[in-house]
């Protein structure tokens, strides 16, 4: 099916009524275990820890509605246990998200999941531990975490640049790859591309870039880019107001069209598309999901969550769906005692997922081995989209 003709489907099964749709997707979605005729086998309290205003809150709204809508597609049932969702607020700094995962702890939550923020992962990790509540994250990709109860459902920071170096490597004609991205949280995804990238004997412009967090104008690292006719391809890495503003910068530098620019799904992933409008027109990213990927868990998942919520789902909606199906699994598997200890030896007996992104189970490091995938932000329609062009490379 053509991407134009895929995602005019979409459109049309999302705009059909609910009785129409009903029937097929909730027979196809339940898990064996969520029968709505069968008796409840009790309560189980999950914690949804994400962000509710700031910076991130588009990013944990998606989040927050991902998970539901698994949640509304299984009878509200996870392994036939009656789900009782506790949302709890984030914030925006290491702080604030440690104290609400302490209240989720308190209120009774067996499992979490979410978190958006990789500062917040890395310092609700020791709680995490020593508390026993295993935690879904479906954003936050801190490359080194080594714990017992933290999985990923979304990626390590590493994956998104390594996905993509050996491709952009083949694109430079014995040209180079300036690099640029936030301090701190950008040298995961740095590290990736560049080692990537040079195991493809491609080369590298000088030392990265790294510029403070929260930067808005680029104007002085973009500039001097203009004259430098060795540099073949720029990897930006870079999300949220950064990203918008990275890409809007690159184009009004007059960069765009003239050197291709590369960088995470992130880089154009969601709102930000719309916000930057035709800037966006032809940038390149590496992501493990698209919505018009064709397989029939995705055909569901992209047609439902349009028709409640009229936009296309993204990565972070996916991994918090996906988080709802990883517990779903678990839950059906236990044969004795619910508690966090028994609930995470079961998260690690789920096998396979079938997901909106193509089939996928955790790796020793407890985080996905999965397909990543070349989208090109394109016209679709009468809209931009970030169309999937090819397979990339299988990490995890």
């Amino acid at each position: 099916m053509s991407q134009l003709t895929r995602r005019g489907a979409l459109r049309l099964f999302g705009s059909l009524g609910a009785a129409g749709m009903a029937a097929p997707v909730l027979s196809a979605c339940t898990s064996s275990g969520n029968d709505a005729a069968a008796p409840s086998k009790g309560t189980v309290k999950i914690g949804v820890l994400t962000p509710q205003s700031g910076t991130n809150k588009s990013q944990g709204d998606d989040m927050r509605q991902g998970f539901d809508l698994y949640l509304n597609l299984n009878g509200r049932r996870l392994g036939g246990y009656d789900v009782q969702v506790l949302n709890a607020d984030e914030g925006e700094s290491a702080a604030s998200g440690k104290a609400a995962l302490e209240k989720l702890h308190k209120d009774g939550a067996v499992a979490v999941t979410g978190v958006a923020n990789a500062a917040v992962m890395t310092e609700v990790r020791d709680l995490v531990e020593s508390a026993h509540i295993p935690l879904i994250g479906s954003n936050a990709s801190p490359q080194l975490l080594n714990t017992l109860y933290i999985w990923r459902t979304s990626y390590v920071d590493t994956e998104p640049g390594a996905a993509l170096g050996e491709h952009v490597a083949s694109k430079l004609n014995n040209g180079t790859a300036y690099m640029i991205a936030p301090e701190a949280i950008g040298r995961d995804g740095i590290q990736g591309f560049q080692n990537t990238l040079t195991s493809a004997e491609g080369k590298i412009e000088g030392p990265p870039t790294y510029v403070p967090q929260g930067t808005t104008n680029f104007g002085t690292w973009l500039n001097p880019l203009k004259n430098n006719t060795n540099i073949k391809a720029v990897f930006a890495f870079f999300s949220g107001a950064s990203a918008e503003a990275f890409v809007k910068n690159y184009a009004a530098a007059g960069l765009k069209g003239k050197i291709p620019l590369y960088g995470p799904g992130f880089l154009t992933e969601g709102p930000l598309l719309a916000q930057q409008g035709a800037t966006a027109e032809g940038v390149w990213t590496s992501l493990n999901y698209s919505p018009d990927l064709d397989n029939a868990t995705n055909r569901r998942f992209s047609a439902e969550y349009q028709k409640r919520h009229q936009v296309n789902p993204t990565t972070y909606a996916m991994a918090s769906y996906d988080a709802g199906a990883v517990l779903d699994k678990a839950l059906s598997l236990l044969d004795g005692p619910l508690s966090g200890e028994t609930l995470n030896a079961a998260i690690g007996r789920v096998g396979q997922i079938s997901s909106p992104r193509g089939n996928w189970q955790f790796n020793q490091n407890r985080s996905p081995q999965q397909r990543w995938y070349l989208r090109q932000v394109r016209i679709d329609g009468a809209v931009l989209a970030n169309n999937v062009v090819s397979e990339l490379v299988t990490l995890g």
